[in-house]
């Protein structure tokens, strides 16, 4: 009988067929492999008790009916292996009244049909699961991770990463500080009163840059930046000092920190703890994640909740704030689906500080002098 030694070009389907055709009923040819080599058997394939492997007239292999699987079926062949012999033995058949046979006495060969897909399919949902998994940890994982130890942090560490970022903003802004004496007089006196009213007992730093981008920020520590894009868009003390309050709310429940942490992790909030992480590279990572990342929708909404609060603490409505952002931004109904939005859609936050106006029961924040004169701070030929 013919048969391949190692190396030897493989035998096509219909010559091992032809070669190995059997003298008699009872032999069925097929190709087998043993599970040690890569040699390919011709072999002869007899029904009994169990399927006999019969390769020169000695039987090679016996494998009971019940333990036959069907694997990684071809056009025409008939794969076979046996759950009780080696895990790499295989058997080839490619006769089909033999194939037929065989599914008929291996009760168990019908139920397992497919299992190489099977098999695949389930790789791939536990691959899709175990990604879905870190999805979770990082996107919910982390998020209560960082409202843990946001608090556990002490407050040196928002003014180090507030002052690892203050250089950066205004290479990014391209704005120089606004110095009009009677201009920053008014400011200082807006924010003081805004920080009073709102219990802060943060010490607060803050200026208004030439930037034409109309926006304010908050920076970890405490430190506070109004652009004077925003401030010539502000028609009233009122609207600004919603803004402004805002900002503050984020300083109050330190989202800037709790956002490194989520963004960063815990390694990177322990290197800058232990001074592992310094430099430049440090401070791109800071500044991206100040500056790139928006605040959860949560985070917003405590915000506003701190600037309404702030705004009824000194007798003054809210709704202000509300119409000022809706002016620079106007809807976003149409442009950002508000349950993927990263913030409170405009108009809604517009909606919200209306419910919460309030007939004005205390003296106006700035007079108009001074409102004025904070109007055209950035005038000042002295702005640096």
């Amino acid at each position: 009988m013919d048969s391949t030694s190692p190396g030897s070009s493989p035998v096509s389907e219909s010559a091992a067929s032809s070669a190995a055709a059997p003298g008699n009923a009872g032999d069925r040819p097929a190709i087998y492999f043993d599970g040690t080599s890569n040699r390919r058997h011709v072999v002869e394939v007899r029904f009994g008790d169990e399927l006999d492997i019969v390769e020169d007239g000695a039987t090679v292999a016996c494998w009971p009916y019940d333990d036959l699987r069907a694997v990684d079926n071809g056009q025409r062949a008939l794969r076979l292996k046996c759950t009780s012999s080696l895990p790499l033995a295989r058997l080839e058949v490619f006769d089909p009244p033999t194939q037929a046979e065989i599914r008929t006495r291996a009760r168990c060969l019908e139920k397992d049909r497919g299992g190489g897909r099977a098999h695949t399919g389930r790789i791939v949902a536990w691959s899709l699961a175990a990604i879905v998994s870190i999805f979770l940890v990082v996107v919910y994982g982390m998020a209560l991770v960082a409202e843990r130890l946001t608090p556990l942090i002490p407050l040196s560490f928002d003014r180090h990463l507030g002052a690892m970022a203050d250089n950066q903003v205004r290479v990014i802004f391209g704005g120089r500080t606004c110095t009009n004496a009677q201009g920053r007089a008014a400011f200082s006196k807006l924010v003081e009163t805004l920080r009073q009213s709102s219990d802060l007992d943060v010490p607060l730093q803050t200026e208004v840059l030439t930037s034409p981008v109309p926006n304010a920020f908050a920076l970890p520590g405490g430190k506070i930046y109004l652009l004077n894009g925003l401030l010539q868009k502000a028609q009233s003390a009122d609207e600004l000092a919603g803004v402004l309050a805002h900002e503050m709310g984020h300083i109050s429940h330190r989202d800037h920190t709790r956002m490194m942490i989520q963004r960063g992790g815990v390694s990177f909030l322990i290197g800058l703890l232990w001074g592992d992480i310094t430099g430049s590279t440090a401070v791109i990572f800071v500044t991206r994640t100040l500056f790139e990342v928006s605040y959860s929708r949560e985070a917003e909404a405590n915000a506003d909740a701190f600037a309404i609060k702030a705004m009824h603490a000194l007798g003054r409505s809210p709704a202000p704030m509300g119409e000022l952002l809706f002016r620079i931004t106007g809807a976003e109904g149409g442009r950002t689906i508000g349950i993927l939005a990263s913030h409170p859609l405009t108009e809604d936050r517009r909606e919200l500080m209306r419910r919460e106006d309030r007939p004005a029961t205390g003296p106006e924040i700035l007079s108009d002098v001074e409102w004025q004169a904070l109007k055209t701070i950035c005038r000042s030929a002295n702005a640096r």
